[in-house]
């Protein structure tokens, strides 16, 4: 009988520890996700002059700024800066620079109506960019055509699986 509870009380202890390590994912803790894409290389938009440009004298499109924020931490210590820029060609993008964050399951990068001080996002407008890319390092996301960045607030680092913030930078105009 004593045979039978040790046997039973190991295969507990195997599916707890798997259910742990699948749900949970504490092994994450222990390694980074490194990321550095090329990020956009803003400029500062041109003088503008009370003179009719001629085609020759019309500088070329630049990668503008249109808001920039400083991460704070919420469930995890986080640093880095966002920035929405404009491209060159009219496309936007969210570029995260030098982010340094705790990896984790299930993150996100959302784009918030909320100020970044708020850390309770599921009943709130959010633009969902996609999975976090890696927990450390520059990386750029897409912004859809048709969002409307006069809604957007902060970018929040975002863990699906617990409902949790693990970071927030508020955007304000650059």
């Amino acid at each position: 009988m004593r045979k039978k509870l040790i046997a039973g009380g190991l295969v507990l202890a195997v599916a707890l520890a798997v259910f742990v390590l699948v749900w949970f994912q504490p092994q994450k803790l222990f390694y980074d996700q490194a990321v550095n894409e090329t990020l956009p290389s803003p400029v500062a938009s041109p003088a503008v002059s009370s003179a009719p440009a001629s085609p020759a004298q019309t500088p070329p499109a630049a990668d503008v700024v249109l808001r920039r924020g400083s991460f704070i931490s919420h469930e995890h210590e986080t640093r880095g800066t966002a920035e929405i820029v404009r491209l060159a060609d009219g496309r936007r993008v969210l570029a995260l620079r030098d982010l340094d964050t705790s990896n984790g399951p299930d993150l996100y990068v959302w784009l918030s109506d909320r100020p970044a001080a708020f850390t309770e996002l599921t009943k709130t407008k959010y633009l969902d960019l996609g999975r976090l890319k890696g927990n450390k390092g520059s990386q750029v996301y897409e912004i859809p055509a048709g969002a409307d960045l006069g809604q957007v607030a902060s970018v929040t680092i975002w863990c699906k699986r617990f409902s949790a913030s693990f970071g927030a930078a508020d955007l304000t105009q650059a």
